[in-house]
């Protein structure tokens, strides 16, 4: 069996060249950088969702309160609404989220129905301004005079 020469052994040796390696680098580099844009958008849809479940969740708390209220309380438009206290201790929520309440006296029925809409407002991660609301409808002599007749 006889030795190999130098220009055989080099052959067998041989390497990849710089510009098969730049391009590996190239197509790895450009793979890591789509997967963490679609990551970080990933996890901004997260923080939306998550929020919008906390804003459906402090207007329906505020909703619930509302609805024991008699037809004085609930046509008072300077009534401002604070969120639920056992929201607050949410570090997520305090500080964060703003609740306000508008009150339209409805012309067509005598000014005997409100509309009611609460909105909660926030800042999301990626620095937009926020808002969802509810609107609801309560009349007078209803559900509440139900609960409250003498008044």
């Amino acid at each position: 069996m006889s030795l190999p020469t130098n220009s055989a052994w080099r052959e067998r040796r041989r390497g990849f060249t710089i510009a098969e390696v730049s391009m590996a680098v190239l197509v790895l580099a450009l793979g890591l950088t789509t997967s963490f844009a679609a990551m970080q958008r990933a996890f901004l849809d997260l923080d939306t969702a998550r929020s919008l479940d906390l804003a459906g969740s402090i207007m329906q708390c505020e909703l619930e309160k509302e609805r024991l209220f008699n037809w004085p309380q609930v046509s008072d438009a300077t009534y401002q609404p604070a969120i639920d206290a056992a929201l607050m201790r949410s570090p997520v929520v305090a500080g964060r989220f703003t609740l306000s309440r508008g009150v339209t006296v409805l012309p067509q029925r005598s000014g005997q129905m409100v509309q009611v809409t609460l909105t909660v407002q926030w800042r999301s991660h990626d620095g937009r301004n926020v808002s969802r609301s509810y609107t609801t409808y309560f009349c007078q002599g209803g559900l509440h005079d139900y609960f409250y007749p003498n008044l």
